[in-house]
């Protein structure tokens, strides 16, 4: 029942969850089909999406503007938009078209995604509940549940086009579902002077958003094209790739709600990256499907709780107002994520292999082990903070 109640308190951001889970899930397991569609190589692809993130960049500044002008609406509105830039990008012939439709979808993604974070601190603080957790799991699921329903529908010989019309009428409904009944508490766009989190440990935990975001997104991104291509996987193999990576990070997301009152941050987030390091190395090395598959899972079931627990700590040591600003700051480096993760696996992709790329990622999350988990837990230690 507690589960439940959990929730409830969390509808509203929740469905703004489940429209990123979907259109993301839907983008990422037609990835072969799109590239083909719109003629691009490997570093050319990888571009594409790094310009289109210029728009998840800009999202950030967006989230406080929109959040203080539209009120209630803008998690629908900025929803909407992320539906309309999928349904674009999928009509892309070219290069161009398809960049613009992500630049859309990346930043409508972007706000929801700051925003929707907010209002579960909010909630949290509210209810005493830990909800991040939960909230990001059944994303998670819905990652996992979106991409093996689009990898059934290339089966069926569905355009991305049909598919993304499809996501469309989902996203729609859901982004009704986001309107708040009333308009949210308003929120410092700037943390005060003298708050209890220093700027700095923001952008430290910024900095650990960030190499989580980098490894969750490049595995989600290039899973299908390793499955299909290196490993000679068709549409449907391929596809539960990044279903794989969804399920298995919903579970690790579940299992961290269930343990976040037994088990201290600092460990969860050691933990997490040493597991995805593993797993997503394995990956790259696996000389079959069964093995890649493997890898997935256990990176996916590694890294799933780190940007939860990362945020969800955020939201914790800040003044109650200043949650909005010190969430959307650390967001701006997790976001710097979706810079370096298109050209870093592109580029290394089309010198070395995609191999060689999970390996470059493998090593981002084992030196961010050593360096910036023990910086952040001396930093919010030295302020008479637990983590």
């Amino acid at each position: 029942m507690s589960l439940i109640n959990d929730i409830k308190h969390s509808r509203k951001p929740l469905a703004g969850f489940l429209v990123i889970g979907c259109a993301w899930a839907t983008c990422f397991a037609q990835m072969p089909a799109i590239k083909a569609g719109i003629g691009a190589s490997d570093a050319v692809l990888g571009t594409a999406i790094l310009v289109s993130s210029m728009g998840a960049l800009a999202a950030m500044w967006l989230a406080p503007f929109a959040d203080r002008v539209a009120g209630r609406w803008a998690m629908p509105v900025f929803a909407g938009a992320v539906g309309a830039g999928m349904i674009g990008a999928g009509a892309a012939t070219e290069v161009i078209a398809f960049t613009l439709g992500m630049l859309l979808a990346a930043t409508g993604s972007g706000v929801v995604d700051v925003l929707v974070n907010v209002r579960v601190s909010e909630i949290e603080a509210r209810t005493g509940r830990k909800l991040m957790n939960l909230n990001h799991a059944l994303y998670s699921f819905t990652y996992a549940g979106a991409a093996l329903a689009t990898g059934a529908f290339r089966e069926l010989g569905w355009t991305p086009l049909q598919v993304f019309t499809l996501l469309g009428a989902v996203v729609a409904v859901l982004a009704w579902m986001t309107l708040e009944a009333r308009t949210p508490p308003e929120m410092e766009t700037e943390i005060p002077q003298g708050a209890a989190m220093p700027h700095g440990l923001v952008w430290l935990a910024g900095l650990l958003v960030m190499v989580a975001f980098l490894s969750e997104a490049s595995a989600e991104g290039w899973s299908a094209l390793h499955l299909e291509r290196t490993l000679g996987g068709g549409a449907a193999e391929g596809a539960l790739g990044p279903a794989i990576l969804g399920l298995t990070m919903g579970i690790g997301r579940l299992a961290g709600h269930i343990i976040a009152h037994r088990v201290t941050d600092t460990v969860m987030m050691v933990c997490a990256l040493l597991l995805s390091g593993f797993g997503l190395a394995l990956a790259g090395a696996a000389p079959t499907l069964g093995i890649a598959y493997l890898g997935f899972g256990l990176g996916g079931l590694g890294i799933s709780v780190l940007a939860p627990v990362t945020l969800a700590l955020v939201g914790r040591i800040v003044p109650p107002k200043a949650r909005l600003a010190a969430i959307s700051r650390a967001s701006v480096l997790g976001y710097g994520a979706f810079f370096l993760g298109p050209p870093l696996m592109g580029f290394t992709s089309e010198l070395f292999g995609l191999r060689a790329a999970f390996f470059v990622i493998a090593a981002i999350l084992i030196i961010a082990c050593a360096t910036i988990v023990p910086a952040l837990a001396r930093g919010v230690r030295r302020n008479e903070l637990t983590v």
